[in-house]
């Protein structure tokens, strides 16, 4: 059986919300989005001093669940500006260069100015530079923004506003096909706040057994989201963020995945098992994976002293940090799994 789901709200925060750019620091505006959507849901949130939303749904007896997952998203910063004009890239997260290459930007000015461009190479015409196109490796030092604005030398471009320490944000470019499928950066992690919206739409019908909080941070990509600002009381956490597809990987852009393991360790087997059962008693296709190449905000919170134990699902994203991909099967199998375990199967 599955447990209520609203799907097309969920779409529309989810593309409103790839739509507003976040990158690490530079989140005021998606954490604003999603502030707007819980207090139209009749519940109030609230900010740590380090920018990330908490909120809760009362529970009718003892115990407390917190889900945490974060909208903070890859991104660049402006390292330099270089003699024609072009901007210099410091990375935001953990990408490779050849997955942005080609990607519009928007460089957001102190000023508040927005000014786009694209991500080139140096090399960037076959007809010009033929096989060293197809040699040069990418890395900082040979990518460059293009802006789209009349530059041709550093001070022309400062004359724009644009400064070293500016924040660069990568167009997400959202699509929903009439098969399913959603096309997006940043899935991961807006994918994992849409559900968190979704599941509190659920629960605020029906007070749960537990109080559940939902706290999204700001700061994942970098590595220390959830380090503070887990509500004190939590008995248990559980990270959510996107399951990647690929090679060797049990994961499916189809199913909810229990991630048992990933750089940070294993995740606590007994949370893990009661959800395993929590995904029979749905009848959900859940899959167990483990991702060598990286952490979460549970590994984060751990690591910062959080003593509860910690479990890890996900929607299944193929092309993580990349131009990614999902469907709308694994957005509904991970909010029927959350619901499943606060024991609001229908």
């Amino acid at each position: 059986m599955n447990p209520a789901f609203d799907l097309d709200y969920t779409l529309d925060v989810l593309v409103r919300l790839l739509d507003t750019p976040s990158p690490t620091g530079f989140t005021e505006a998606a954490v604003a989005l999603i502030e707007k959507e819980v207090a139209a849901l009749r519940l109030t949130p609230t900010r740590t001093r380090k920018g990330a939303l908490t909120w809760e749904v009362p529970g009718s007896g003892d115990g407390h669940v917190t889900f945490s997952g974060h909208t903070d998203t890859l991104g660049a910063m402006v390292k330099g500006i270089k003699p024609n004009g072009r901007l210099l890239l410091s990375m935001l997260g953990g990408y490779d260069w050849a997955t942005v290459e080609g990607e519009d930007v928007r460089v957001h000015t102190q000023s508040g100015r927005v000014i786009t461009g694209t991500v080139v190479n140096i090399r960037q015409s076959t007809h010009v530079h033929g096989a060293a196109l197809r040699d040069l490796k990418r890395e900082a030092a040979v990518m460059e923004v293009r802006l789209d604005e009349r530059t041709e030398s550093a001070a022309e471009t400062r004359t724009l506003g644009i400064g070293v320490g500016d924040f660069v944000s990568y167009d997400a470019r959202p699509r929903v096909t009439a098969a399913g499928y959603i096309k997006s950066r940043h899935l991961d992690n807006k994918a994992a706040v849409a559900i968190f919206l979704a599941v509190t739409k659920e629960l605020v019908k029906t007070p749960p057994a537990r109080t559940v909080a939902f706290h999204v941070t700001t700061y994942e990509e970098v590595g220390h989201g959830a380090a503070t600002g887990i509500p004190p009381h939590t008995d248990e956490l559980i990270a959510v963020d996107m399951a990647a597809v690929g090679s060797g990987q049990t994961s499916s852009e189809h199913c909810v995945t229990l991630c048992v393991a990933d750089s940070g360790g294993p995740y606590d087997h007994a949370l893990g098992n009661r959800l395993r059962a929590a995904a029979a008693s749905a009848n959900l296709d859940l899959r167990v994976d483990l991702y060598p190449f990286y952490s979460s905000d549970g590994t984060a919170a751990w690591r910062a002293g959080g003593d509860y134990p910690v479990a890890l699902i996900g929607p299944g994203v193929d092309a993580s940090h990349s131009y990614e991909r999902m469907h709308t099967d694994a957005l509904r199998d991970t909010t029927a799994l959350m619901l499943a375990y606060l024991g609001r199967e229908e």
